[in-house]
């Protein structure tokens, strides 16, 4: 391979990756931090969606995961309403 098809090859794959990031980061609109309490602990997270209610879902969500056991404690956080919430948009 030569010099210049080599350096044209990373040319188009940074640009492939950039461009990757930049789709990934501009659907990313609010970001949203919720404290949950469940079960007598409590776990704060931070989570980024298009919209706040997106973002909020997966912040609980993120929150709710290391102080639940089994899908059934997991669904039961994630439907319990957050202790303290604030979003913010990017």
């Amino acid at each position: 391979m030569t010099s210049r098809s080599r350096m044209a090859t990373i040319v188009v794959v940074l640009g492939f990756v950039a461009f990757l990031l930049w789709t990934t980061l501009s659907a990313q609109r609010v970001e949203c931090s919720v404290t949950v309490e469940f079960q007598g602990n409590r776990r704060s997270a931070t989570a980024s969606g298009a919209t706040e209610r997106e973002a909020l879902d997966q912040a609980q969500n993120v929150a709710c995961g290391p102080i639940s056991s089994g899908m059934d404690e997991s669904i039961a956080c994630s439907n319990r309403p957050p202790v303290a919430k604030q979003c913010r948009p990017l």
